[in-house]
């Protein structure tokens, strides 16, 4: 089934949002939800009938940390938003958020947008915003923060607490209270660069460069300390709104719960990769696989944060999708862990797994699933109702999930352009089999049925406004 349908009929399914799931038929016209109902009758309409008997029907997913065609320093990431979109339509996610890369020194806000704009046009097949990434901090780019979340609809912006341009306390201070004062919200990469660049000295020292050290040079320590101290700083700069994405480890959980139990706007973001690998993987041959920041955990590690999605208090799950090759890219660290790329792909794999890993195994309901993926997504970044919400009038973005459905992930039956998957041999009992953009059917039963250059920008919604609209929504009765 490919090309665009002026009328879609999805019959028999159980169409679950994040608060209800229920039997019903779902009516899409012109690219939007027109009906939902218990039974829908077409008559004479032109209409295209997909039958989701026994299957779930849910908003498309949403992955707000994406890496597409960035420029690490050392190597570009070797999926681009043709090949990185095309992978998320076929694993059921129909919007991302991309975390644009480092500009040129001293660069305004508004440069690596233009860049980015460039990347996405005419290559992306789903829809897509950006995050503004702030790499240093002056009276320039504090005036320009307005802007950019009221006319160029940038409502997040991300802070790094290490890497090249990190940000000192008093920068990261100023952007909170001008980013709050704007209405947009900062979102952190948290690791305590000092610590980090110490270890990672004596390990080279110490002639211990292998990948297997990666782990210990940063270990939970350091990104469990600027947890606790960028949440201080956020409830110094008049309660700024704070999201931590990337959380590996439990201790800097427990900081962000004690933060929301005093009332503080803090959300917390993970990845599939810290739900179900661990750092056994940094013994093996290949352990170059898995250079990414933050490491993997220890095994008790990936508990701490299932007990965290089943409790609440982890908010979304997205990606940090940034892939190299294994074969040539990641091979840049063969001697030396810290000339190896950071990072892996995942935005394919991160909705399945997240379904038979959570749902399917009990943890949480499908309604929880949608939470984390799709709604909570949309809510805090601004997309919501458009995206992430099964309301009549809202893109008839959607995901068609069989839930007997068996596969084991392999490279090959993905569609990224990396040489590997970190989550190889996984054996998954849930698959999403249609994805829907817009009104399209852009994957079916596993092959990329979309175009390069149909998704489109989304201007976002600026966060206060974000978070004051439709607080208590109800979903359409169906």
């Amino acid at each position: 089934m490919t090309g665009k349908q002026t009328s879609l009929l999805i019959r028999n399914g159980i169409v679950a949002d994040h608060q209800a799931a229920n039997k019903a038929d779902i009516l899409v016209t012109d690219g939007k939800i027109a009906k939902i109902a218990p039974s829908i009758a077409v008559g004479d309409l032109d209409c295209t009938i997909i039958d989701a008997t026994d299957q779930y029907v849910l908003p498309g997913g949403i992955d707000v940390h994406t890496h597409f065609n960035i420029d690490a320093g050392v190597a570009r990431s070797c999926d681009d938003f043709f090949t990185g979109t095309r992978a998320a339509a076929c694993g059921g996610t129909t919007t991302i958020v991309d975390h644009m890369g480092f500009g040129p020194e001293g660069c305004s806000l508004f440069h690596q947008l233009e860049v980015y704009k460039q990347y996405a046009k005419d290559k992306a097949v789903i829809d897509y915003s950006f995050h503004g990434v702030i790499q240093h901090i002056d009276s320039d780019i504090l005036q320009q923060m307005e802007a950019m979340v009221h006319k160029e609809g940038i409502p997040s912006f991300k802070l790094y607490l290490t890497y090249s341009h990190k940000l000192d306390d008093k920068a990261v201070y100023q952007a909170l209270s001008q980013l709050k004062k704007v209405g947009a919200l900062t979102t952190v990469h948290p690791e305590n660069d000092a610590a980090i660049a110490i270890k990672k000295a004596q390990l080279r020292a110490a002639g211990k460069t292998a990948a297997k050290y990666h782990p210990i040079s940063r270990p939970l320590e350091c990104e469990a300390e600027a947890i606790a101290r960028v949440i201080n700083l956020a409830k110094l700069a008049g309660e700024a709104p704070l999201y931590i994405v990337h959380l590996s480890n439990g201790l800097g959980l427990d900081y962000a719960r004690m933060a929301r139990a005093n009332q503080q706007p803090v959300w917390v973001e993970t990845c599939p990769q810290y739900l179900v690998l661990d750092d056994e993987c940094y013994q093996r041959s290949d352990a170059l696989k898995y250079v990414l920041s933050p490491p993997l955990r220890p095994s008790a590690e990936k508990e701490k944060l299932w007990q965290g999605l089943e409790d609440g208090s982890i908010d979304t799950v997205a990606t940090d999708h940034c892939s190299f090759t294994y074969a040539k890219q990641k091979q840049l660290g063969a001697d030396d862990f810290c000339r190896c790329p950071n990072g892996m792909p995942g935005v394919e794999t991160r909705m399945p797994l997240l379904f038979s890993e959570g749902v399917m195994k009990g943890r949480f309901d499908i309604t929880r699933f949608v939470e984390l993926t799709s709604y909570q997504p949309a809510k805090l970044f601004g997309l919501y109702p458009q995206k992430g919400s099964l309301q009549v009038g809202a893109d008839a973005d959607l995901v068609i999930f069989d839930p007997s459905k068996k596969v084991t992930i392999t490279h090959p039956i993905l569609h990224d352009n990396a040489d590997y998957t970190p989550f190889e041999d996984i054996q998954c009992l849930g698959w999403p089999v249609t994805t829907i953009s817009r009104g399209d059917v852009v994957s079916c039963n596993g092959e990329f049925t979309g175009k390069a250059g149909n998704g489109r920008f989304i201007h976002r919604k600026p966060f206060e406004s974000s978070q004051q609209e439709q607080t208590a929504v109800t979903s359409t009765e169906f």
